[in-house]
């Protein structure tokens, strides 16, 4: 497997015309895979698994995962105005939520031309001047990419916490999870990042520069393989953070969760909660973040779905070239290789526990609107799926409400949040059941009532 992997990095390096190439891909099941190709252009430390590149908008990552640290802390409401939180001269009406989504309207860099310049504001500057950039669209009316937003949201939470940004990614996000070749500024060992030149083989080394306040958009630097380890994590954290120490499994479903598609009509790309989301067909979902700064772009994504994707798979391609889209393609081609050449393991079936004697009359078909759900006992827990639905569509799960065992709320799958209501016949029996407020039956019943095998009434 490794060398259809190998293969594939090396034709992305040499048709990207990338200076230096970094991949990893790592899993739950085996021992992470890590190569590079290329010349790091640093004499005094060659190209090896430990060099480390600019990570770009990755950064954005990381900012989302402690925004949502605070949210889970109670500092702070997704759908509170920034103002309520953040002493800001301007646009204190945009919510957390629609920042965090592109979706609030910021132009996209703050005040100034600092891509000419390449001076950037410090946190206080940033802030300060806010008042001079603009909302180019309303809120909520359509995504936007914003690196101004993001790095409202890092002095966000690093205000919420007393700290500094940098302080904070490293005791919230980096030390918990053991990335420890991340690190806010370059090291001397550091790839150098080149502009390569379109109609030669000359390659021009890109100035690097500390971004100052908009650090928490996008100044991490990190090695592909501290960077595949937070892809796995981003799509697997009860595996790789099982007591939850950065963000619990259920935060980070949240943050997954599509918002808004890139395009009006061209629905291959979306956004949750600081995550770009990219489709893959049937159920599977790459979910990660591309980074670019000058010299340097960055691929960084976990596949989730798909009944041969592993566990914890998680893939980073990091590149010392500013413009080879090759760097961010080979993602998902890696991610797509692994499944397709190494597919995870089929795990045995064996024989669980019974169902609790008061949910065992659920059991089975029922009827709702006309249509058949089958509703089983699996893993613990009440569950229905649609009888005709595809074997890896996930199912809804139900929980009882304490106290209230005939009533379950649906945690997760088709109508999640809503109630299922069991009624139960003089024996005890489920006879009938509510979910959603839809009428459940064993029998295929008209929205009057009367069975649909009677006919038309007389």
């Amino acid at each position: 497997m490794s060398a259809a992997l190998e293969r594939a990095a090396r034709r992305a390096q040499a048709r990207g015309r990338i200076p230096a190439l970094s991949v990893a891909l790592v899993r739950a099941d085996r021992e992470p895979w890590i190569f590079t190709v290329g010349d790091s252009g640093n004499p005094q430390h060659p190209l090896g698994p430990d060099t480390r590149f600019r990570i770009g908008s990755v950064t954005k990552t990381f900012t989302a995962a402690l925004v949502m640290q605070a949210r889970d802390d109670g500092l702070l409401d997704l759908d509170q105005p920034i103002a309520k939180y953040l002493d800001v001269p301007a646009h204190g009406d945009a919510t957390i939520r629609r920042m965090l989504s592109h979706t609030a309207g910021f132009q996209r860099e703050p005040h100034g031309d600092v891509w000419d310049t390449l001076l950037t504001p410090d946190s206080a500057g940033l802030l300060a001047e806010l008042d001079r950039a603009e909302r180019v669209l309303p809120n909520a009316r359509r995504f936007h990419y914003s690196n101004l937003a993001f790095a409202v949201l890092g002095h966000l939470a690093a205000t919420l916490r007393g700290t500094t940004w940098e302080e904070l990614v490293v005791a919230r996000v980096l030390e918990p999870l053991g990335l420890h070749s991340t690190t806010v500024d370059a090291p001397s060992s550091a790839a150098v990042g080149y502009m390569v030149d379109a109609y030669s083989d000359a390659a021009r080394p890109e100035p690097q520069f500390p971004t100052g306040g908009v650090g928490p958009a996008a100044q991490l630097w990190s090695t592909a393989g501290d960077m595949a380890r937070w892809a796995s994590f981003l799509v697997s954290p009860a595996t790789v953070d099982p007591r939850g120490e950065v963000l619990a499994a259920a935060t980070l479903d949240e943050m997954r969760w599509p918002l808004t598609t890139q395009d009006e009509t061209l629905w291959a790309g979306g956004f949750g909660l600081g995550l770009m989301l990219s489709p893959q067909g049937g159920r599977v979902m790459h979910v990660g973040h591309n980074g670019a700064m000058p010299g340097f772009l960055a691929g960084v994504y976990g596949r989730r779905g798909g009944e041969d994707t592993p566990d914890a798979l998680g893939c980073a391609v990091l590149g010392s070239s500013g413009t080879a889209s090759e760097t961010n393609e080979l993602v998902g081609e890696l991610l797509r290789l692994a499944v397709e050449g190494d597919p995870a393991d089929i795990r045995p079936w064996r024989a669980g526990p019974a169902a609790p004697p008061a949910y065992r009359s659920v059991l089975g078909p029922w009827w709702s609107e006309g249509t058949q759900f089958l509703f089983s006992w699996h893993d613990g827990a009440l569950q229905a799926r649609f009888a005709d639905a595809p074997a890896d569509t996930p199912p809804a799960v139900f929980q009882p409400l304490p106290d209230r065992p005939d009533v379950l709320r649906t945690v997760s799958g088709r109508e999640a949040g809503e109630l299922l209501r069991l009624t139960r016949d003089a024996s005890g029996t489920v006879a009938r059941m509510h979910w959603a407020t839809y009428r459940c039956t064993r029998v295929q019943e008209a929205f009057d009532g009367g069975p649909a095998s009677a006919g038309p009434s007389d």
